[in-house]
């Protein structure tokens, strides 16, 4: 499966359309104190909600799969919430699963959220080749 996305400048400062082939438009912006207005999430929140939107639909596709009691998940993900370390960057992700899940259940659903797509990419080599249009 092939994903993509576009973004392109808007007439306001900082904010940006983004839209796929499916046609689904959403944008981003800047906070008002890097100039934005702050009427879209920032770049940042894009990226680490897509990391929430992927560890929730995971889990909830395995858990149905195997018939298992899980009524609710919420992720909660935060960028550097300690501080930027020396190196790279920590994404801390808390997961809180609700339904009647024995603690093996509970162990098993916290592996299968390591190997979401997206938490896969993110921790993944990877490779941004750049062209002028």
């Amino acid at each position: 499966m092939s994903h993509s996305a576009q973004a392109q400048s808007t007439d306001t400062p900082y904010r940006v359309k983004l839209s796929d082939p499916q046609g689904h438009i959403w944008h981003a912006d800047e906070p008002e104190d890097a100039g934005g207005g702050d009427s879209a999430p920032n770049p940042y929140q894009i990226v680490l909600s897509a990391l929430g939107a992927c560890t929730t639909v995971t889990l909830q596709m395995y858990a149905a799969r195997k018939q298992w009691p899980l009524t609710s998940v919420e992720v909660q993900v935060q960028l550097n919430p300690n501080g930027k370390p020396a190196t790279g960057n920590e994404i801390v992700r808390s997961i809180v699963l609700q339904g009647a899940l024995d603690e093996e259940q509970r162990q098993r659903l916290l592996q299968v959220a390591q190997a979401c797509p997206v938490h896969k990419l993110l921790e993944g080599e990877i490779k941004i080749p750049t062209t002028l249009g």
